[in-house]
């Protein structure tokens, strides 16, 4: 069974978000891949990782000649040369390509809520597939809501 994480943001900006997840997946021993469409915000998003205090997030941008070595993965689609289990769509737009993933961590901000909603609704109705939702609390701690 496939499961996908809503991460509903409110507070901090998806780069900061992405680098707390990517944190928690390295420290699983599991390999991700971070899928956004924008070039810019995948800059974004590897300057993040490679700034967190105190950690090293090492990273590349996918379509380099060390991709299957890398811990954590940049890319623009959903091919995992680093044999992720793990993808984070960090733009919150869904593909059926992250289905081959045992877990997906989808990120969405407030103007997406509307096709966040949509979205879950679809997914519910499919089978093999365990949803979960995650709020952020004025503090920046999350917490599991419905």
């Amino acid at each position: 069974m496939m499961r996908i994480d809503f991460y509903q943001l409110s507070r901090d900006p998806v780069e900061a978000v992405a680098a707390m997840l990517a944190r928690k997946v390295v420290q699983t021993g599991s390999r991700l891949l971070i899928v956004a469409q924008n070039a810019e915000k995948r800059q974004e998003i590897s300057r993040a990782l490679w700034e967190v205090p105190g950690e090293f997030l090492a990273n590349g941008e996918a379509g380099g000649p060390h991709d299957a070595r890398q811990p954590i993965l940049v890319s623009g689609g959903f091919e995992a040369p680093n044999g992720a289990s793990i993808v984070l769509v960090a733009d919150g737009i869904w593909s059926e390509e992250a289905s081959r993933f045992e877990r997906c961590l989808l990120l969405f901000d407030e103007a997406a809520t509307n096709d966040a909603r949509n979205l879950w609704k679809t997914l519910k109705a499919a089978e093999n597939r365990e949803l979960h939702i995650f709020k952020q609390r004025e503090n920046g701690s999350w917490a599991e809501g419905a």
